[in-house]
């Protein structure tokens, strides 16, 4: 690849991508019809796209400076895709992994990219039936945008642990709240990534993958935080799928205002504290295991403290950036989803009160619901 140059951004812009599932709206089995609902959606809607299953809706906000511009974007854009869904006879999921279609049924889209990642990575592509939400946030250089990967790896857990949503896979209760995270890391570039010093490294690091045949394009690297060299951003990718709009856009200020806080503290001089990648892995797992009951490990005294007090200690901090970004109300939210009950847990108890994993899965498409259906 030789060299890659980073789009620099002057202001801490933000992009989201929500991927959600397509389900029958009479089975809520998952239902491979993006080509079906793309043919009807609305030709003026932009940033929907198909994704590696056909079973995939992923749709991306345009480059915004806050998050209610955000709020506004996946507002109108989400409307417009639950119209086309209506007419052709299928819901939005909103949650990271489907509690029982069998990933062995699902479509591959027809794109020779797919396809190709298909037949270099086989079953670990074809089961990778999960959704999650990526969050982009612009920053000025690349070794700027490689400091605060490597600083913000220890705050992945606990943006894990509030994003919970994937307690089943293929009708069984996992015993973990991110399932998807563990199917995530069956993929050879994904899970959490490594530790680099500056944009050169992560330079020769991609030109060494692609050299050597491990990868054949940068896109194939899928790290839970990674620099995105085209859009001038650190791309946040370790989230599930939160299960409403709101609980989303909260998750996504709390990452708007992690990045610009680690690129003031960069730019004002800060001895960088090294948080040794065990501990971040021990706690990645605590945080899929156990969610908003998970006591993650705090890298600078070795105690445990429950993720509500993680979360809590973290919106102290970053308040005065969430403030002057104005999105100190959506941070202050971050601190109230983190004492309610998850987005996993939610689909257990749904679960242990109905009976039936078909009923979960129409109750929580319902109650995510942007618009007002159709009326038939």
């Amino acid at each position: 690849m030789g060299k890659i140059g980073f789009t620099t951004n002057d202001h801490p812009t933000l992009g989201i991508e929500i991927e959600l599932g397509l389900v029958d709206h009479r089975s809520m089995a998952l239902a491979s019809g993006y080509d079906d609902l793309a043919e009807v959606l609305d030709e003026s809607v932009t940033g929907v796209k198909h994704e590696l299953m056909q079973c995939v809706l992923e749709i991306n906000t345009g480059v915004c400076k806050t998050i209610d511009d955000a709020k506004t974007d996946l507002e109108a854009k989400l409307c417009a895709v639950e119209r086309a869904a209506d007419e052709v006879g299928v819901r939005l999921w909103w949650g990271a992994s489907h509690p029982f279609s069998l990933w062995r049924d699902q479509q591959v889209t027809s794109n020779e990219r797919y396809m190709g990642l298909v037949e270099m990575l086989q079953e670990m592509a074809r089961r990778l039936i999960t959704y999650g939400m990526h969050v982009h946030v612009g920053v000025d250089s690349g070794d700027k945008a490689v400091m605060i990967c490597d600083r913000m790896m220890r705050h992945l857990p606990t943006l894990l642990a509030i994003s919970t949503s994937s307690p089943f896979w293929e009708g069984r209760t996992t015993g973990l709240q991110s399932f998807r995270s563990k199917v995530m890391e069956g993929l050879p570039t994904a899970g959490l990534p490594t530790l680099m010093r500056n944009w050169s490294e992560y330079v020769w690091l991609v030109n060494h993958m692609v050299d050597t045949g491990f990868i054949n394009t940068i896109r194939e690297i899928w790290w839970d935080v990674r620099p995105h060299h085209n859009f001038g951003t650190v791309e946040v990718r370790v989230c599930d799928m939160p299960g409403n709009l709101d609980h989303t856009l909260a998750i996504a200020a709390m990452i708007q205002c992690l990045v610009q806080s680690l690129s003031d503290e960069i730019d004002n001089g800060a001895y960088q504290h090294d948080c040794h990648p065990m501990m971040v892995r021990q706690n990645k797992w605590r945080a899929a295991r156990f969610g908003l009951e998970a006591e993650l490990v705090d890298s600078f005294t070795y105690q445990t403290k429950p993720v509500h007090t993680v979360v809590s200690e973290l919106a102290d901090l970053l308040m005065p950036t969430a403030k002057r970004l104005g999105c100190d109300q959506w941070l202050a939210r971050c601190e109230q989803l983190a004492r309610e009950t998850s987005w996993s847990q939610r689909q257990l108890d749904l679960y242990e009160e109905t009976g039936s994993l078909v009923d979960v899965v129409r109750q929580l498409t319902t109650e995510s619901r942007i618009s007002q259906p159709i009326e038939s």
